[in-house]
């Protein structure tokens, strides 16, 4: 692990939060959010090269994972009480050269919670760099979960993780390691299933040369600390996320936005998501969608499978603002 990187912990919208950081202490503030079953850690290559570009790279734990604060209750992980842990470390930074609104590089969940924070406070974000999740309209007439069952049954991953406790048993039989190294080599095209039996496969997998032991072992110590919960919480959330957002549906994103995506992502290549991209209606969501990058022979985690061309991707957008 790259030993100049800088931990403390923030408190922040009544938790708190542990935060990972390299660069300038006054350098322009780019800000990592990272999904799941991920940490701060997903983002080292990006701290590392953003760093030594002059900027101050920050790369939270976010609610629910590793170091930082955990609530029982899914309730608490809704995008309201992200995106405000989200804002209160912002602002937290601001003393420290963030005033104005900083850079966001998010993927996965961390992408999702990006999109809120666009469009609930674009005052706060010069510019945003989403990798592997577009932006997703809220669709007033059906909830998200009862959609995902409608359409792609009950195995499917997000409806797998709706019961607390059911999948955590299933993870824990399996154990950390193993379930961290299904999801992170996993480079099936969408949409994601995990059987009733055996949804993790075994333990007989080999890691890409882009993910070490070493990361593997950093990942699933914090996961044996903490467990899956947390991260799961926000799957739980998602159709009071819908029901919380209801005076923003047909609401646009209205600040800069680079999109950067594998061919063989698991979201890129679920029904539906490609059109969506590609056929005007996220243009029409986000009229400052400035670029759409497909990476050809890419799988989900993006970031670091192919993370120089993605630094240079985020540097040249990101520095024209």
């Amino acid at each position: 692990m790259e030993e100049s990187i800088q931990h403390r912990t923030v408190r922040v919208n009544g938790i708190n939060m542990h935060v990972a950081e390299k660069g300038a202490a006054h350098g322009p503030v780019v800000l990592f959010l990272h999904g799941f079953p991920e940490l701060w850690y997903t983002w080292r290559h990006q701290m590392s090269a953003f760093a030594a570009l002059g900027y101050r790279a920050v790369a939270p734990d976010l609610r629910g994972y590793s170091d930082t604060d955990a609530p029982p209750d899914a309730s608490s992980y809704t995008c309201l009480h992200v995106v405000g842990d989200v804002v209160a470390l912002i602002e937290s930074l601001s003393s420290g050269g963030g005033g104005g609104g900083v850079y966001v590089v998010a993927h996965d969940w961390g992408a999702m919670v990006g999109w809120y924070l666009c469009l609930f406070r674009p005052d706060l974000v010069k510019a945003y760099v989403a990798l592997t999740v577009p932006f997703r309209p809220r669709h007033p007439g059906m909830r998200p979960v009862e959609g995902m069952r409608a359409f792609f049954g009950e195995d499917y991953y997000m409806c797998r993780f709706q019961e607390p406790g059911k999948i955590e048993s299933e993870m824990a039989r399996c154990g950390a390691e193993v379930v961290i190294k299904k999801i992170l080599t996993d480079r099936t095209p969408g949409p994601t299933r995990l059987p009733k039996e055996n949804p993790f496969g075994s333990d007989d997998i080999e890691l890409p040369q882009w993910f070490t032991q070493e990361d593997l072992k950093y990942y699933a110590e914090k996961y044996n600390q903490k467990g899956f919960t947390g991260g799961l919480n926000y799957y739980r959330a998602l159709d009071l996320n819908w029901e919380l957002t209801a005076a923003w549906t047909g609401a646009k994103v209205k600040v800069p936005v680079k999109f950067i995506v594998g061919d063989v992502d698991m979201v890129y290549t679920t029904p539906g998501v490609k059109e969506y991209v590609h056929g005007g209606a996220f243009k029409n969501d986000v009229p400052l969608l400035e670029d759409c990058v497909v990476m050809e022979n890419t799988g989900h985690f993006i970031n670091q499978e192919r993370a120089e061309e993605v630094n240079d991707l985020i540097h040249d957008f990101i520095k024209k603002f």
